[in-house]
């Protein structure tokens, strides 16, 4: 119930969020891009005397993704909201997290050259709830928490922006914690921690991050998102590398279905490639409000 709480929390503020948005006079808004998604995608099995076999099971996943921008003149501010929780409860299995991201970012620019831009920025990854080796069950051993890790970059840099569906961004100077909140996962090596009872990691490298939107045809876009990080203080060549992609299928106003695929190396929590797919089809409703002051209009996606 509390995670379904949660959920319902998640799409009521976004959706309210949204008519609050089309409340306000169109002439405070013309120098934002406000684009968004508000999703609730479900899927359910049933079994009775099915010689096939398989297990009952019912799943949701409900998130919001926004990217809300400001342009006026040589600056430009860009914000990125990304939440979202997800379960599937398969019967004599009990729960299992499917999706579970709290991914925040903030980054503004002051233009000097062109498409190029003089740019300070923060960011915080963490997650909402427990995750452990055996799905949900409290009684299995831990594996994370909230802020527990929680990523939080802080650097300075440069932005590429050269239209509205590519924006790079290269900080040589970024500032990188992690912190582990919970007591249960504070000791030595689980998330590169030093020794036992500490609680954050602090790192300084080379941080770049990338966000490339493509219409593949009418109704049909892909969202892909990078990032690497460097430490220079130890082991440079350990490269923390990530991607997210986002394939959405649009079926009508309100109906979708949606793919993701996420793929992280992180030398501090499995030397090993972490792989995490979702497939999705529900509600989805689309916010794209604003007026977008980039040069190229041909190939927008959030529409």
């Amino acid at each position: 119930m509390k995670k379904l709480t949660l959920a319902g929390i998640l799409i009521s503020g976004f959706l309210t969020a949204q008519g609050n948005a089309e409340d306000v006079p169109q002439d405070t808004l013309k120098n934002w891009s406000i684009q968004g998604q508000n999703t609730l995608m479900l899927n359910q099995a049933a079994f009775s005397n099915w010689i096939g076999g398989g297990a009952n099971n019912v799943g949701w996943i409900a998130g919001v993704n926004y990217n809300m921008t400001y342009e006026k003149g040589k600056d430009l501010w860009e914000n990125i909201v990304v939440l979202g929780y997800g379960e599937n409860k398969t019967q004599g299995l009990g729960n299992r997290k499917t999706q579970d991201i709290i991914n925040l970012s903030t980054n503004f620019g002051r233009k000097i050259y062109d498409h190029w831009y003089v740019s300070g920025g923060a960011s915080l990854l963490t997650q909402f709830a427990a995750g452990y080796t055996d799905g949900n069950n409290p009684d299995a051993k831990k594996l994370s928490n909230f802020m527990a890790p929680g990523y939080v970059n802080v650097g300075a840099g440069f932005t590429y922006r050269p239209n509205d569906n590519f924006t790079m961004t290269l900080r040589p100077a970024n500032a990188r914690w992690t912190f582990v909140l919970d007591k249960d996962l504070q000791y030595a090596g689980n998330y590169g921690l030093k020794h036992d009872g500490a609680s954050s990691l602090f790192q300084f490298g080379f941080l770049g991050t990338a966000i490339y939107k493509v219409k593949l045809m009418e109704n049909i876009t892909l969202v892909n998102s990078a990032s690497v990080f460097s430490n220079y203080l130890s082991h440079p060549e350990r490269l923390v590398l990530s991607y997210g992609g986002v394939f959405n299928m649009k079926i009508n106003k309100y109906i979708s279905s949606v793919v993701t695929l996420d793929l992280l190396y992180d030398h501090n929590q499995i030397w090993k490639t972490q792989m995490k797919q979702t497939l999705g089809v529900g509600l989805a409703y689309n916010i794209d409000n604003g007026i977008k002051r980039s040069d190229d209009k041909s190939n927008q996606t959030w529409k």
